[in-house]
């Protein structure tokens, strides 16, 4: 079934209740159908080919979902930008993906003005909301290039994963058969987080079902309690350092967020402290969900009865198979860490125009994540860290998150990030950098974790920064931290 079928089964079965609500303005199934046909057809009318890449570049909004899904019915590839990246790191990305056309808001990235076809979000209003109603369709081989996935860029320059609509039918499957089971038309999903990230994986589950999108142009923590409690939401999406945020609003216990059934989250690691006080407040709602833009969103789904199994990512979704291997390819038993690997329909096709990294990542069918874990005798996998982040530091591994998870449970720390920094004794030494919700001292942390982790672990130096660098999709950035303290701490040395 192509995309733009299921959005025109869910007009037909739906039609005028309420599909998506943003700033009090409402639209419904059977405008949203017509809306997506429209664009798709006005798309295809300035000379745009099916397989074409088209740039978007919107903020969260009803405009925004309206041209995802009218590319998808117009056969052509979605190519999301993020207007927080820089003018070059969209450029880059215009010119990797070799768009055709650029929708966006705001200036125009450089060399989106070259392209065949250039709007901006006006254009929207022009063609969407009334005129001709016929349908959209152009077919798209299930194995065709249907949108780019940009890596989060926390490795070095992003790289393009081509997805399908194989891809997307197991994502909406996995949602609908693990994460959002009870989902329904007397249902709203709010969407707090970036829509070109996380969030967006979302509203086709949602529409599917008959459920309402409401929308917030962008996160604020105070306007996402009240609006859980205006819309009666009974899902949503948030990251860690989001939740962490919404805990710290006064008053927060004082809400009414009975509705909310499943408060989902995932990017990043939640802190353990984080996530027992999150429960305190909203209940057993918490359900994580974890993949990575390889295999987007739908790799692990830890249930809000699962909560109890600290570090845990969870078991496979019901159509994913997760195993874990050491470096030359065998299969781990149970509770030996390796390389958490993972097959199903959700994976990419490939990197796009990287033959050479897609070998080396899909190897016998099985991604390689990247990720190091181990999975117990129940199937719950427990991600350790990132492979490429092990510290070591005179001879012993050292995994970041551990030593996290630590830091985030002092009272005063909001998030944490743990890096190696060279040394010519060591190899590596362990240092920490940290964000706070209140006053405290380096010396303070360090004497906290150092009661809590073995000697090796300890960071041997803490420093404090208003906020920790993250990517768009919400993570945390160790590499960008690393870089900037051994550029901070070299330049002390040799003042």
């Amino acid at each position: 079934m192509d995309i733009g079928v299921l959005i025109r089964q869910s007009a037909a079965r739906f039609g005028n209740a309420p599909a998506l609500e943003c700033e009090g303005r409402v639209v419904s199934f059977l405008e949203f159908d017509a809306a997506t046909d429209r664009i798709g057809h006005a798309l295809l009318a300035q000379g745009i080919e099916p397989g074409d890449r088209v740039g978007v570049m919107m903020p969260n909004g009803i405009e925004c979902l309206a041209v995802y899904y009218a590319l998808a019915k117009a056969g052509l590839v979605r190519l999301p930008l993020n207007e927080k990246d820089t003018p070059e790191q969209n450029a880059y990305k215009i010119a990797d993906a070799e768009a055709r056309a650029l929708i966006h808001s705001g200036s125009v990235p450089p060399g989106g003005e070259n392209l065949h076809f250039t709007t901006d979000s006006s254009w929207i209003d022009t063609v969407a909301w009334s005129g001709d109603t016929s349908a959209c369709y152009v077919p798209r081989d299930p194995e065709a290039p249907y949108r780019l996935g940009y890596t989060g860029g926390t490795t070095g320059m992003p790289k393009a994963v081509t997805l399908t609509m194989r891809g997307e039918h197991a994502e909406v499957a996995n949602f609908l058969i693990d994460l959002m089971p009870d989902i329904g038309p007397a249902d709203t999903m709010l969407h707090a987080a970036p829509i070109i990230h996380a969030s967006g994986a979302f509203f086709l589950p949602a529409f599917a079902r008959g459920a309402r999108s409401v929308i917030m142009k962008k996160f604020d923590a105070a306007e996402w309690l009240a609006e859980i409690e205006r819309s009666r939401a009974s899902y949503s999406f948030l990251v860690p350092t989001m939740i962490a945020l919404v805990l710290d609003v006064h008053g927060v216990e004082d809400v009414d967020t009975s509705s909310l059934r499943r408060l989902c989250w995932g990017a990043s690691p939640i802190p353990p402290s984080v996530a027992e006080r999150a429960q305190k407040v909203f209940g057993k709602v918490l359900a994580q969900t974890f993949g990575q833009s390889e295999a987007p969103m739908a790799i692990t789904v830890l249930q809000p009865d699962e909560h109890d199994r600290v570090g845990s990512a969870g078991r496979a979704y019901t159509l994913m198979e997760v195993r874990v291997q050491d470096d030359e390819g065998n299969f781990l038993p149970t509770g030996e860490v390796g390389e958490v690997v993972t097959r199903g329909q959700l994976l990419m096709k490939g990197y796009w125009k990287r033959p050479d990294l897609t070998e080396k990542t899909i190897v016998d069918g099985w991604l390689h994540t990247g990720d190091l874990g181990y999975i117990d005798a129940q199937g719950f996998v427990y991600l350790v860290d990132r492979k490429n982040d092990m510290i070591i530091s005179g001879g012993s591994n050292v995994y970041p998150r551990e030593v996290e998870d630590v830091l985030n449970a002092h009272p005063a720390v909001r998030e944490a990030a743990v890096v190696g920094i060279p040394d010519d004794t060591w190899g590596e030494v362990v240092h920490a950098v940290v964000a706070c919700r209140s006053e405290t001292t380096p010396e303070d942390v360090m004497a906290f974790v150092a009661e809590r982790v073995p000697s090796y672990k300890k960071p041997r130096s803490v420093v404090i920064w208003p906020e920790l660098p993250k990517s768009p999709a919400g993570k945390i950035l160790r590499r960008t931290v690393r870089e900037q303290e051994i550029e901070r701490i070299s330049g002390v040395g040799s003042q």
